[in-house]
């Protein structure tokens, strides 16, 4: 038991442990959440059963989207604290940047027309195609994203390495 806590290090090298477990638990609780209501907005676009689906999965995954962007933005800021704003440091924070204001407008525009459709018995039709095509644009955000974010955070550890 003294070897697992003679691994843990101190000082600022615990920092760093911490920011980077909470950026990937971030990205994990995150990108999880994305992925399985992009997939069901991806199904819904044919069908009504699908889009009925979505509709309610989304009440889960979007708190747990904001959830792993937060703690993403943590870890991030955790882990980068030392490291100059640029690079793969900069990148992160655009990226970051547009994520937030990507789960903005999914927030506070579609969600509430989604939430609208089910109110007023509308769950059960295709979304308007101009709906369809705005959030289409959002998942190719929501999707670049996340992954060039894992992407990016694998380039940079392994950047560190010796």
């Amino acid at each position: 038991m003294n070897e697992i806590f003679s691994l843990i290090p101190t000082g600022p090298q615990l920092t760093d442990l911490i920011g980077l477990f909470i950026f990937i638990a971030g990205f994990i609780i995150g990108l999880g959440a994305v992925t399985v209501i992009d997939w069901h907005g991806f199904l819904g676009t044919c069908s009504v059963y699908w889009t009925e689906t979505t509709i309610r999965a989304h009440k889960v995954t979007k708190p747990l989207i904001w959830v792993g962007t937060i703690l993403a933005l943590i870890g991030g800021l955790m882990f980068y604290r030392n490291e100059p704003f640029s690079g793969i440091p900069k990148i992160h924070a655009y990226i970051a940047a547009l994520l937030v204001l990507n789960g903005c407008f999914l927030s506070f525009v579609v969600s509430p027309e989604l939430l609208r459709r089910e109110r007023t018995g509308h769950a059960r039709e295709l979304l308007p195609k101009l709906l369809q095509a705005k959030i289409a644009v959002s998942f190719v955000i929501s999707f670049t994203g996340w992954w060039s974010s894992v992407l990016l955070l694998a380039l940079f550890i392994t950047q560190m390495a010796p």
